[in-house]
């Protein structure tokens, strides 16, 4: 079962994003406090939404966190995916891509026009995965991304 997040779901969510960290060999970059994941989803100016995935016993095994971004080429907003999840165990029953079933029915629902995510390229069964469902690689774009002390130093140049 997909059903939108709640606050009773942050604490998991929370477990959820170390693990899928771990999994990407980036657990020491995870910051993020439960307390700051609440006030995202939850505050008053909500930045993203959330997803969970459930078993039959109503246990969360998988989330998709995402939010609006807009295309300046189409003229409307989509849906960029920040992470996507399910626990290795639940994996193959269907979660994940129920989940992005979900999010693309938002997606059509509200008239957005993109579903968008990044992979890391050494992820082959999830590229597999999202090929399966047709989704493609953009190889003609890199991403790029200040943070730490070089977001600080250009913050600080004079403009």
């Amino acid at each position: 079962m997909i059903r939108p997040a709640t606050p009773a779901d942050v604490p998991t969510i929370h477990t959820l994003i170390r693990e899928l960290a771990d999994y990407e060999k980036s657990l020491t970059e995870v910051r993020a406090t439960e307390e700051q994941l609440h006030e995202a989803l939850f505050g008053p100016h909500p930045a993203a939404h959330a997803l969970v995935a459930t078993d039959t016993t109503g246990t969360v095994i998988g989330y998709a966190v995402w939010f609006l971004n807009f295309s300046t080429w189409r003229g409307t907003h989509g849906i960029y995916l920040e992470d996507l999840y399910v626990r290795p165990q639940a994996r193959g029953g269907g979660h994940g891509k129920a989940l992005l079933t979900a999010l693309a029915r938002i997606c059509v629902e509200r008239g957005y026009q993109r579903l968008e995510w990044s992979v890391l390229n050494w992820n082959t069964p999830t590229i597999d995965f999202y090929e399966s469902l047709g989704a493609r690689p953009q190889d003609e774009w890199t991403v790029y991304r200040l943070t730490d002390e070089a977001l600080t130093k250009v913050a600080s140049t004079p403009a």
